[in-house]
């Protein structure tokens, strides 16, 4: 039998960060969904989608797996 997964991604803006990543504010987020099942995919630097305007601001994207079933 396969394993089945499923996925999730959280967009984290750097406004929502206060302008710069610490690593406790990160280790809190791995942290939280980690207690949820969720295991750290990957994290990717990327432009964000602001919240008013068009363009982006500077972010990551950290992606999440766990287990169906």
């Amino acid at each position: 039998m396969t394993a089945r997964f499923e996925y999730k991604v959280v967009e984290i803006r750097e406004g929502l960060i206060g302008g710069k990543l610490s690593g406790s504010k990160l280790e809190k987020i791995l942290n939280d969904h980690a207690g949820q099942g969720w295991q750290l995919k990957t994290i990717t630097a990327a432009e964000v989608k602001g919240r008013v305007g068009p363009g982006g601001v500077e972010g990551l994207l950290i992606t999440f797996e766990r287990p169906i079933g």
